[in-house]
């Protein structure tokens, strides 16, 4: 925390050191570059699609192609125009994924003087850790990879076993996890809060209790991967009682950040393991030189795209996440969207942090619980005007949805002044809530074949897409 500028600069100078005499670092002649100003210059802002001629290599065998020798990981995931991703993780880059996850759980410890959970069964919803190969380096999801690597004094304790870890299928995985840990004394309990629902739901349909009464000593739920507010209230009611939550931000690109605290909003921006942050404001990042802030230069409040460079050769690397600051001592941020999540089919410019804030608002004043949602735009046809077309799976739809709908529309005025304006200016009409039929979401995952894993819900398109498919699934009342 009181180092994070420092870190930041000796980082930076460490990977363009280590990277000059690459292929990549060649290309950019990292080797004339000694500041951040000259790094800028000499590097872009790209995103995945335009560092794949340098992914083919890799996976081609070569050798010292982003970074020096070749990745000891490939890391698989999804969310290109053009199929699966493949990140490199390299011998340097391993521990920033593996001792972050470990400080996050020892700062828990040391922040609450609860170390209790540590004595008795830890669930870990994880990809498979079967890998395959590719160009001879091992290949698989990121969860599945970071299995291998689980300190042995958190592996004897942790569920489910290899072998169910291992089972492709989410629903016949989930139901051997359910075999395996309906009788354990779980106090643990990591994963993305979706699946971590569907894990509660099988429990208790199997059982006819709350899970905090099947698991009396669980204590931690570690998330990760998507907002957590949208399934808090769910979580709890299903567990029966409040229990610790841990919220920690990693990607196959790195680990970002975690909770340090339960006091403070925020996660602490990981400065000191690898990777140098730059922030480009979240309105510039389609610019073609978009300007590139150094921590040192951040501000509070502004929505900022994540740029990263690490020590696994990814440089100028655009992740797709945007952020804020919510502390400047120590550097926290909170995850406020996706760049590619977001919805102006009108001008409105509206981000993922606004309509979770929106509809989590209006749930609290309704006490209504969200299962999960999404949002896309309605283009009024003929003389029909635009809208937000809100489609929500409710635990119970409220009675009065139209009451509910406006309590959205009013909270997302006063959120977003674009939007505002829209609706003053008769441009937009109200946004309209769909909703769905218990398990809409889950079926169409299933549909998909995206059940299960690290598979997540968009909560915002800019086109219909997905709207299309849901429509399917409305409830009529």
């Amino acid at each position: 925390m009181r180092t994070a500028l420092d870190d930041q600069d000796k980082i930076l100078l460490h990977l363009i050191g280590r990277g000059k005499s690459t292929k990549f670092g060649k290309d950019h002649r990292l080797g004339e570059v000694s500041d951040h100003n000259a790094y800028r210059q000499a590097v872009p802002v790209r995103d995945y699609e335009q560092i794949k001629t340098y992914i083919q290599d890799i996976k081609d065998g070569k050798s010292n192609i982003l970074w020096p020798g070749k990745p000891i990981y490939l890391a698989k995931t999804s969310g290109t125009t053009s199929g699966a991703k493949y990140i490199p993780i390299s011998k340097d880059s391993i521990p920033n994924h593996i001792n972050t996850a470990r400080n996050a759980l020892l700062t828990y410890i040391a922040t609450t003087g609860n170390a209790n959970f540590v004595s008795g069964n830890m669930i870990f919803l994880s990809g498979s850790p079967t890998l395959d190969r590719i160009g001879g380096i091992p290949t698989g999801r990121l969860s599945g990879i970071v299995n291998h690597h689980i300190p042995g004094y958190l592996k004897r304790n942790q569920l489910p076993s290899f072998e169910t870890n291992c089972i492709e299928d989410w629903e016949t995985k989930l139901d051997n996890i359910l075999n395996e840990t309906i009788e354990k004394n779980m106090t643990l309990i990591s994963g993305i809060p979706p699946w971590m629902q569907m894990y509660f739901d099988r429990l208790m349909e199997k059982k006819g209790e709350k899970v905090g009464e099947i698991f009396p000593e669980l204590s931690v739920l570690v998330h990760g991967g998507v907002n957590f507010s949208p399934y808090k209230s769910k979580l709890m009611d299903s567990i029966g009682r409040k229990v610790d939550t841990i919220e920690t931000f990693p990607a196959s690109e790195g680990f970002f950040a975690f909770q340090d605290t339960k006091d403070e909003e925020g996660l602490l921006l990981n400065t000191n393991s690898g990777i140098f942050f730059e922030f480009v404001p979240a309105g510039e990042i389609f610019n073609d030189h978009p300007t590139r802030l150094s921590l040192r230069d951040v501000k509070l409040g502004e929505n900022y795209a994540l740029i990263i460079n690490n020590n696994a050769g990814l440089w100028g690397y655009n992740i797709g996440d945007t952020v804020k600051f919510v502390s400047l001592d120590p550097y926290r941020i909170i995850v406020s969207g996706r760049i590619k999540h977001y919805i102006s089919a009108f001008g409105e410019h509206v981000i993922g942090e606004e309509v979770e804030y929106s509809l989590m608002q209006a749930a609290a004043a309704f006490n209504t619980k969200i299962v999960e949602f999404t949002v896309a735009p309605m283009v009024g046809q003929q003389e029909g005007k635009s809208y937000h077309e809100w489609f929500v799976e409710f635990e119970e739809i409220p009675s009065d949805l139209s009451a509910f709908s406006e309590a959205i529309d009013q909270n997302m005025r006063k959120k977003n002044i674009y939007y505002d304006d829209l609706i003053r200016g008769n441009i937009l009409q109200k946004l309209v809530v769909r909703p769905l039929k218990k398990n809409a979401f889950i079926d169409y995952m299933r549909s998909q074949g995206k059940l299960g894993g690290q598979n997540k819900v968009p909560r915002l398109s800019n086109d219909r897409k997905l709207a299309i498919e849901l429509e399917k699934l409305i409830q009529i009342l």
